[in-house]
């Protein structure tokens, strides 16, 4: 009986590490130089969070479901930054022709999100992106855990869930 009890004790603790330290990944961010707003370069390989969770999010102006997107998110943003620590980067991939009307866009609409241009679309194919939105989920370790294209009603809510989760270490394979 004591060697049961040994055994799921110690079973329990193998798992129970295994979820914390073994989140499924899809890879690291790769090296890109995109732009910030200001015009200054910006590797995408310096992306980071202090060990939080980051979302990324590629957008364009003309999108306007990466425009509600981030809208929807931004009613609750600070919320979430409060509660999990997370920053939220919006990749622009408007050409260079639109990039000065994306700082007015996002500044109209409330956006706190940092904010990058990849006018090349040189980030936007290093992350396998063909559509937008396109939406990654980046744990403390620079890690792509979580990934996912589209938006509807409501999908802020399954994105925030995942964020809780990766903040905390936990599986989210079920996702």
């Amino acid at each position: 009986m004591r060697n049961l009890i040994l055994f799921i004790c110690i079973l329990l603790w193998a798992s129970a590490s295994f979820a914390q330290e073994n989140q499924k990944t899809l890879g690291k961010l790769p090296s890109v130089e995109v732009k910030t707003p200001e015009g200054e370069l910006f590797n995408t390989k310096d992306i980071s969070n202090n060990g939080n969770p980051i979302i990324i999010s590629f957008w364009a102006l003309w999108c306007k479901p990466c425009i509600k997107e981030l809208t929807s998110i931004a009613d609750v943003y600070d919320d979430w930054v409060e509660e999990t620590g997370v920053k939220l980067i919006a990749v622009s991939v408007d050409d260079a022709r639109s990039t000065a009307n994306v700082m007015p866009a996002a500044n109209g609409k409330g956006w706190e999100y940092e904010i990058l241009l990849d006018p090349n679309s040189d980030f936007k194919r290093a992350m396998n992106v063909n559509a937008i939105p396109h939406t990654f989920v980046i744990n403390g370790k620079g890690e792509i855990v979580w990934q996912h294209t589209s938006f509807s009603e409501g999908s802020e809510l399954e994105l925030i869930d995942i964020v809780r989760k990766v903040g905390r270490g936990e599986d989210i394979s079920d996702h």
